[in-house]
């Protein structure tokens, strides 16, 4: 049986943990060790930093930060934004991350994924894809949720874990931030199409969409800020429900 993972996000801007709604409007919501080491305490499954304005200020990921927060924690770490090389990625490792996303480089350079994979081993390697729907099919966005691309989001899914991408980080652009729950049809879509883990990121605002998104799609993991960051529930709350539920986690 498929355990499922919860997994609080830290977006970090200017050192600060951000909140926003379709990756605009953001907000300080804390301060990322202290966060992360709460959500810990609470029983998270691990915790993903993302430096969200490393790549549009073309700067590397702030990584004193990272290990500040790497510190605090006992669970995996994901560290993502700005990782644009083999040593970028390195560098994140060396400073206490468990898993590194890559999104902007790994679309313009997809060997990055394959040497990354051969040198850190492809548990180490996260793929990040910002969706947005286009029709009857979801385009790839980079930088931030900035730049579109003509990448149709299933397929390049399929490419990053045929390239050795380990685990997929999934965001629907159209739901990030606005509470109203994850898009199941393209989280469902991917998940069905990959054979590695997928984890569901944007929209979650309530338990009942975490439970959604887990009855509904093979989605190994689900991403959520909001109702963390605000004190609408703990991971451990969000844990219990979901045993009674019938979901297997951890």
């Amino acid at each position: 049986m498929l355990t499922r993972r919860i997994i609080p996000c830290l977006d970090v801007k200017d050192g600060k943990v951000v909140k926003g709604v379709k990756f605009r409007d953001l907000k300080d919501v804390g301060h990322p060790p202290e966060l992360a080491a709460e959500y810990e305490r609470q029983g998270a499954d691990e915790v993903t930093f993302l430096d969200i304005s490393a790549t549009q200020e073309a700067r590397r990921t702030m990584l004193r930060i990272v290990e500040e927060t790497a510190e605090k924690l006992f669970v995996p770490l994901t560290v993502g934004g700005g990782v644009r090389t083999r040593n970028d990625m390195r560098e994140a490792l060396n400073a206490g991350a468990d898993k590194v996303s890559v999104n902007s480089a790994a679309v313009r350079s997809p060997e990055l994924i394959s040497v990354c994979a051969e040198d850190f081993g492809r548990q180490c390697v996260v793929v990040a894809i910002d969706a947005k729907r286009h029709g009857p099919s979801w385009k790839v966005y980079t930088h931030g949720g900035t730049e579109p691309t003509e990448l149709d989001a299933v397929e390049w899914a399929k490419t990053a874990e045929d390239l050795g991408a380990g685990e997929i980080l999934l965001t629907s652009m159209d739901a990030d931030g606005t509470k109203d729950g994850y898009d199941l049809d393209l989280t469902g879509t991917i998940a069905d199409e990959v054979s590695i883990p997928v984890i569901a990121s944007g929209g979650c605002g309530s338990i009942e969409h975490i439970y959604q998104v887990f009855s509904q799609t093979r989605a190994s993991a689900a991403l959520a800020a909001s109702i963390f960051h605000y004190g609408e529930h703990t991971v451990g709350e969000v844990k219990e429900y979901l045993r009674d539920q019938g979901v297997h986690v951890r």
